[in-house]
């Protein structure tokens, strides 16, 4: 801030060049990055203006060179006329602010003919809930994301979203903000959350509702949805004011430097320089991930010159509703642990009934056929819930010619026919088939580049960028924008273009791409971030003829692509064995491999693991796939499974396939609550069974009575090692049962935990058999 003389000043000082610098000075601060619009309102021509824009860097340079200019062709310039630019331009703030400084400067006849700074409180309220019903009831949908996009009404489009409480994320933000970690959190929580009536958390005062959800899950819908319901209303009644921002706006207008200014950037037809005070106001911010400064935001003590981040901080101080991906939401809640009445929660998309209604409402031909798809691939079925894949799916099923068995089996699938059905449906407008697009080596070339790009700000983390950090990776951006534009979109404003990735799994997909025809293994393990997308690398691998992937692979002439698995020597050796296994199955399924592809050193690698398969709530349905994918031929090529865990009374088709496969050649299987075996048999290589947690503690929801227990003898029978850990009262009532089928089976060892004691023989086992007997009355 500039520190002029708080004086008085005369009539006969007001045309002084001394004042009329110093003015010009205060206007050029204040005016700031607003510098383009005021230059076109003073009359500048475009040629002055761009030379001005080139020349400057700081907005502050600019909007004073805009001034000087328009000085030269006034001549002698006073007070009077700036003064009548900048209420014609609706500045009346940068007025009052220069006669404040400078005394009173008018006649009684001017102050007269002054407008008001302040509006009524409560025309301003009426004023922002009028415009949200006008321009936001309807939101483009996230269909495909070609432009331009169907207009949905919100009130009808979010009745089915899914709200719950978020809980703690702790993701890793270096390396956790990439999509495939987060889509695999997501379909963990997925199997298990209790829904919160959106009247629960809407309808209360709340000083602080932080909301996480990830890439294209509805976080915009809902936000749209609290600003129509504040509106009519319904919500928020206590709320005065709510003012809607999204973090891409605030990034154009980094020198704001507190929350009048930020508004009257924003809202300025509707504030005018009316001072907000923290009684009467909520802010919404949407896509708190995409603020360009979220590390400075986060950490006070990095030096950061752009006054919008303190901005942003002020914001604190108010109730506010901030929304963004999981990660930063989780990062952020260290910013709010002074409101005690803040509220976190999570978007979890759509529920069974929102998906059928969507189809219902937005499917014209093939329901049948989409229904099917999304109901028998593991992949669609998880990712329907998720409004961006919901759209995607229906569109490309509904527009597809013919579905075969092995539609959408993987993920890398699903992002590789979002991918094409786009560039075939908006860049080459359908004149031709995928085929024909990707047999031209141009294309090819084209769509390598996009994935370059993509890859290289995916390792740097940038999700948004200029066209100068673009240009530092391929300098021809500007000769083939066509091509780009549309898988990246291009915000403009008036100080300049940014980018970002439509979607930030299409820029993981496409980092994928580049990653597998241009990087050997080594190169790519030896990038943190890229290790998060091997399972979509590994997928490219896939050499299904009639699957879309097949366009994938030879989009480089040197393709530097190697057998996916050569990369998991080093990953065995520096991973978690847990982990290992997990990322060895999902690479597997993933690129829909066998045994017989690999390397006599993988194959020891692979005999060097304890093969464990779980299964329990915490296991998605794509898990579960990978599982049953991997557990095939992992036992056709003769070997046999550690272990078998089961921690689940109720399982799905794809759980009880999965336990049936897994029990016909397996050392040990575990059995952590009862259930249902029915016919399920398993043969005669079952090393050791262990019956558990129906134990010594009372576990009512576990306590079985001897028709479930009789589910066990199945295994009991082939069993050649038993290990019982039973509740007492099990034990009491069975031990009959127990004794003549350990000695009827083919078991040669077993143990019997019985009030600390281990019973490990029939002599033993017979005596106690015998001694509960007359014990009972």
């Amino acid at each position: 801030m500039f520190n002029l003389p708080s004086v008085l000043v005369s009539r006969n000082d007001l045309a002084s060049d001394e004042f009329i610098s110093k003015c010009c000075g205060e206007v050029s601060y204040n005016i700031g990055s607003d510098w383009l619009r005021w230059g076109r309102h003073l009359g500048l021509s475009d040629s002055d203006l761009d030379n001005i824009g080139s020349d400057n860097k700081k907005c502050y340079d600019k909007a004073d060179n805009v001034l000087k200019k328009w000085k030269q062709n006034k001549r002698n310039l006073s007070w009077e006329q700036l003064k009548k630019e900048l209420m014609d331009f609706d500045r009346l703030d940068i007025v009052n602010k220069i006669e404040t400084k400078f005394g009173e400067t008018s006649s009684s006849s001017e102050r007269d003919n002054r407008v008001s700074v302040k509006k009524d409180l409560l025309k301003m309220s009426a004023e922002l809930k009028k415009f949200y019903q006008k321009f936001y009831a309807k939101i483009g949908e996230l269909q495909l994301l070609i432009k331009p996009s169907t207009d949905v009404d919100v009130m009808q489009a979010f009745v089915d979203l899914c709200i719950v409480d978020a809980g703690n994320a702790q993701m890793e933000r270096s390396v956790d903000a990439v999509s495939s970690v987060e889509r695999k959190k997501f379909l963990e929580k997925q199997m298990h959350y209790k829904p919160i009536p959106y009247s629960k958390i809407f309808t209360k005062e709340k000083s602080v509702i932080l909301i996480s959800g990830i890439a294209g899950i509805g976080k915009t819908w809902l936000l749209r949805k609290c600003l129509l319901d504040w509106s009519n209303g319904l919500i928020w009644k206590n709320v005065e004011l709510v003012f809607y921002l999204e973090c891409r706006w605030l990034n154009e207008r980094q020198d704001i430097s507190n929350i009048n200014e930020l508004l009257n950037a924003f809202y300025k037809e509707i504030v005018n320089d009316f001072n907000i005070n923290n009684d009467t106001a909520l802010f919404i911010i949407d896509g708190l991930d995409e603020f360009k400064y979220f590390n400075e935001l986060l950490n006070p003590s990095l030096t950061c010159n752009y006054p919008i981040v303190n901005t942003l901080k002020e914001i604190q101080k108010y109730k506010h509703v901030i929304a963004g991906r999981v990660y930063a939401i989780d990062q952020y809640q260290s910013l709010s642990t002074k409101h005690s009445d803040k509220l976190t929660i999570q978007i979890m998309g759509f529920n069974e009934n929102g998906i059928n209604n969507y189809i219902e409402n937005h499917i014209k031909e093939k329901k049948e056929v989409v229904k099917e798809v999304l109901n028998e691939s593991p992949i669609a079925k998880a990712m329907a819930s998720v409004p961006f894949y919901l759209s995607s799916m229906c569109k490309i099923i509904s527009d597809s010619n013919k579905i075969d068995s092995n539609f959408l089996l993987t993920m890398t699938d699903l992002n590789a026919n979002i991918f094409l059905y786009f560039l075939r449906e908006h860049i080459f407008k359908k004149k031709k088939l995928v085929c024909e697009i990707m047999e031209d080596d141009a294309n090819k070339k084209s769509i390598l580049n996009i994935c370059e790009i993509a890859y290289k700000l995916f390792v740097e983390n940038k999700i948004i960028f200029s066209k100068e950090l673009i240009q530092d990776f391929y300098c021809d951006f500007d000769k083939n924008k066509g091509i780009f534009l549309g898988f990246i979109e291009e915000i403009k404003t008036d100080l300049d273009c940014y980018y970002q990735f439509a979607h930030l799994t299409i820029m993981e997909f496409c980092a994928s791409v580049y990653a597998y025809n241009c990087l050997s293994s080594d190169e790519i393990m030896a990038n943190e971030r890229l290790k998060s997308c091997l399972s979509m690398i590994c997928g490219l691998a896939n050499k299904n003829q009639n699957s879309l992937l097949k366009f994938f692979v030879n989009l480089s002439p040197s393709n530097k692509s190697s057998p996916w698995f050569s990369s998991f020597n080093r990953l065995y050796k520096s991973y978690d064995m847990n982990k290992f296994r997990v990322l060895f199955i999902e690479c597997f399924y993933e690129s829909q491999s066998s045994f017989d592809e690999f390397t006599d050193e993988i194959k020891s690698i692979v005999d060097k693991v304890e093969w464990i398969i779980l299964i329990n709530n915490g296991k998605t349905s794509y898990e579960t796939s990978c599982e049953n994918y991997f557990v095939n031929h992992y036992l056709n090529s003769g070997r046999k499974l550690t272990l078998l865990s089961v921690d689940k009374n109720i399982l799905s088709d794809e759980e009880k396939k999965l336990l049936i496969r897994c029990s016909t050649n397996v050392y040990n299987v575990c059995f952590i609550s009862p259930n249902n075996f029915k016919e399920w048999k398993p043969n005669d290589k079952i090393e050791v069974l262990n019956l558990i947690k129906l134990l010594d503690i009372w576990i009512p929801e576990y306590f079985i009575e001897k028709k479930d227990f009789e589910n066990f003898l199945p295994y009991i029978n082939f069993c050649k090692e038993l290990d019982l850990d039973l509740h007492r009262d099990i034990l009491l009532n069975f031990i009959k049962e127990i004794y003549k089928w350990i000695s009827c089976s083919k078991i040669n060892k077993f143990r019997i935990a019985y009030h600390e004691k281990d019973i490990s023989n029939l002599d033993e086992l017979e005596k106690l058999k015998n001694t509960i007997k007359y014990s009972i009355p």
